[in-house]
């Protein structure tokens, strides 16, 4: 039932953090996984962490705000794979100000990063995974999905957009046999937090102190969702948002 043997996936930001978990998850379960980035010596050393889990594994350098480059993506995985079978679309910044700091300029370059990003990616996949009979479409979200704070005007908004979307786009091909599902992370220790935590006074202890779990998520805790969402198992699951947080969104 979880069995990804002969599927191809696709991880955006899989070089790093969340999307290097998920893609270790989504090889061992026997896929072949494109790691799609900017930073192509990040994205080498990933693809050589995958072949130690006994992968296929590829490396194809990405802008995800650059509809041509992700369009350029997906015929290089049809070109280079064969087929496009799970697409996580992984890929995020933020830009922490309060909101009356916050430029123009700022406001798109998250939205266009976590939020057209992934309709960019969604888009380009559809009509191969169609054609294969169907497909599985990963989004990921964020505790900022549900919560708001003070610090990131733009990345709620962005993470917020994403489980609509996910809806949007679930209910637009179910018929097609393409399940399209959000995970939320709660907080995981990744490059992106480490620079929250610097950056926000009392963030380390404050997560502590609100996660029942008692600790920081690690990238190995999101493998297990990705393999769920991406295999046979999740064939009648479609339009959800799965928090994997440590139960840090149901204290209330």
């Amino acid at each position: 039932m979880f069995d990804l043997k002969g599927k191809v996936a696709v991880v955006t930001g899989g070089n790093g953090g969340i999307g290097l978990g998920m893609a270790q998850g989504l090889a061992a379960a026997g896929a072949r996984v494109v790691v799609a980035a900017r930073n192509q010596s990040k994205s080498a050393a990933a693809v050589r962490q995958l072949e130690q889990l006994g992968a296929q594994a590829l490396a194809v350098a990405v802008d995800v705000a650059d509809e041509a480059s992700v369009n350029a993506l997906v015929r290089s995985t049809l070109d280079q794979c064969g087929r496009l079978d799970i697409l996580v679309n992984n890929a995020g910044t933020n830009i922490r100000k309060v909101p009356q700091e916050y430029t123009l300029a700022d406001w798109h370059h998250v939205l266009d990063t976590n939020l057209t990003s992934i309709f960019l990616a969604c888009r380009a996949a559809y009509a191969p995974m169609k054609a294969a009979g169907g497909g599985k479409i990963i989004n990921i979200g964020s505790m900022m999905s549900i919560f708001g704070v003070p610090f990131s005007p733009a990345y709620g908004p962005s993470k917020g957009g994403v489980v609509q979307l996910t809806k949007s786009l679930a209910t637009a091909w179910a018929r097609d046999n393409i399940q399209v599902n959000a995970v939320l992370p709660g907080w995981i220790d990744t490059e992106l937090t480490r620079g929250a935590r610097r950056q926000v006074e009392g963030l380390h202890d404050n997560v502590l102190r609100r996660t029942p779990a008692g600790r920081w998520g690690t990238i190995e805790d999101m493998a297990g969702v990705a393999v769920f969402l991406a295999s046979a198992a999740s064939d009648f699951v479609t339009g959800t948002a799965i928090p994997v947080d440590g139960g840090y969104s149901v204290l209330g």
